[in-house]
């Protein structure tokens, strides 16, 4: 780049902005001074999308925001959640002088400080999807979660998602065209500007042909749920859903709902790697689905393991899988955990192929059963947090895979009273433990638990949320990916032979 001094001044103005602040140094007499390591500040603004809850009447929807205490954020910032409506341009014809005009709504909630949980709610089919936007102390690790209670019909139990943040690419294996299933993709545009998306769908023979899931145009501001047997005529039992972003960028969850077994959401599968950790399988599941899905050409063979609480066992009859390319795969692994706790952990037996994979959890037997999800997910990293947990309803899974884990877990403040709890456990490693998870003194409403590794190897987590609404026993499972809530900015040296370029 030749436009120097400009260039410069303009880089390290646009990190400034993004990140809090970027300093710039000056070289050593030697010339040894290089950059220094990059230093870890936090975010100062996050986007999160959540989609239509439901199309159901009797629907009952409940939101959560919550945003962890993080050190160096200052005392400024804001946070709201609004519903996604469609932003129309006035006059025609592209002129520059155009503007915009956006429907103002008022917000679902706003939050007033870090570390308190603030709740909303809606009810009925009609709900949009929401649009939040975080800033400055409220930007970094802001969770939102999305619970929904259906009382009856297709679907009907409990359905959770943490609302997301958007992105160009995502992977759903899980979700399906057969008869008694009715899936939607849900895309949600955050931006000023269109975007244009592709869904590409992977059964049990590889893709399937529609030119219908091409080019589907987003609107700016607005969400648009796309019904998965409008795509193709096939009848799928198990399918892998590819959403691939032509242009701009969207928020993208499968809503699966079933006419026998309940329904829920599924969350987007981690990116392709070798090997996968799929955390949090409840202890009384009565039926366990997997389903992979390579992406490359090439066929993966995978080792299958339970990370169940007294070490890693290979399940009987399934000790491996094999992925063919391009084809979706699913295998029935039964009453899985025979009442322990659970998590699936696959790796690759010879060559490391990428993947995607999810499970399909059922709970309950007859007329009562009910479904979840667990897609393939990172590690909580740095920090991780989810919102609207109960005083006995919520179950928090830790898994630590290769290693032996240290991890404190945090009970926030709740929504309308209570005091912050932390408790500190220690996972054995290959295993999984349903912890005895902390609850503010004093609680009132609904509260949020951030886990933060301390020691030890990688860890994964899921939370689980059971309810019943008259006399419909629901569950949902959301896992616990790193928050994302700092950024790394390297420190600049000063370069003063750009201005000789």
């Amino acid at each position: 780049m030749k436009r120097t001094t400009l260039s410069l001044i303009v880089g390290t103005a646009a990190l400034a902005a993004v990140t809090g602040f970027a300093t710039l140094s000056s070289p050593d007499a030697a010339g040894t001074d290089t950059a220094k390591a990059a230093a870890e500040l936090p975010v100062e603004r996050t986007s999160l999308m959540c989609p239509a809850p439901s199309i159901s009447d009797l629907a009952e929807t409940s939101y959560t925001s919550f945003t962890p205490v993080t050190k160096g954020t200052g005392g400024e910032g804001r946070a709201e959640l609004r519903p996604a409506t469609e932003q129309s341009a006035e006059g025609g014809g592209g002129d520059s002088g155009d503007k915009s005009k956006k429907k103002t709504e008022k917000p679902v909630l706003t939050p007033k400080e870090p570390g308190t949980p603030v709740t909303g709610d809606a009810s009925g089919g009609d709900t949009p999807a929401l649009l939040g936007t975080a800033e400055g102390k409220f930007a970094p690790g802001w969770a939102l979660q999305e619970t929904t209670e259906v009382a009856a019909g297709t679907g009907r139990g409990l359905q959770g998602v943490n609302c997301t943040a958007p992105d160009t690419e995502f992977w759903f294996p899980g979700a399906s065209t057969a008869a008694d299933r009715t899936d939607y993709v849900h895309l949600t545009n955050p931006d000023d500007s269109a975007a244009v998306v592709d869904i590409e769908l992977y059964g049990q023979d590889g893709a399937i042909d529609s030119s219908v899931g091409e080019g589907i145009t987003v609107q700016p501001h607005s969400s648009e749920p796309v019904l998965l047997s409008t795509l193709t005529d096939e009848k799928q039992e198990n399918l892998t859903v590819h959403v691939n972003v032509r242009s701009g960028r969207v928020g993208a969850a499968v809503q699966a709902l079933d006419d026998r077994l309940g329904g829920d959401w599924l969350a987007a599968s981690t990116d392709p790697a070798p090997s996968l950790v799929l955390p949090g399988i409840p202890k009384d599941a009565t039926a366990v689905r997997l389903v992979a899905f390579t992406p490359g050409d090439s066929d993966a063979d995978l080792k299958v393991r339970l990370a169940s609480p007294s070490g890693a066992i290979t399940p009987a009859g399934n000790e491996t899988l094999h992925v063919k390319a391009g084809m979706t795969t699913a295998v029935d692994l039964g009453d899985l955990t025979r009442g322990e706790a659970g998590s699936l952990i696959l790796t690759p037996t010879d060559q490391s192929v990428p993947v995607v994979a999810a499970l399909r959890v059922v709970r309950g037997k007859g007329a009562d059963q009910e479904t979840a999800f667990i897609p393939a997910t990172a590690p909580v990293g740095t920090r991780a947090t989810v919102a609207d947990n109960s005083a006995k309803g919520t179950t928090l899974s830790l898994v630590a895979p290769t290693r032996a884990a240290k991890v404190k877990v945090t009970a926030s403040a709740g929504s309308d009273g209570g005091t912050a709890v932390s408790k500190t456990f220690t996972i054995k490693a290959g295993t999984t433990e349903n912890v005895d998870a902390p609850v503010p003194s004093g609680l009132k409403g609904t509260y949020a638990l951030t886990v933060e590794p301390l020691s030890g190897g990688p860890v994964y987590a899921a939370r689980t949320l059971a309810a019943t609404e008259d006399g419909v026993s629901g569950f949902t499972i959301q896992t616990l990916p790193d928050d994302r809530g700092t950024v790394a900015v390297p420190e600049a040296d000063q370069d003063l032979e750009v201005l000789q370029k």
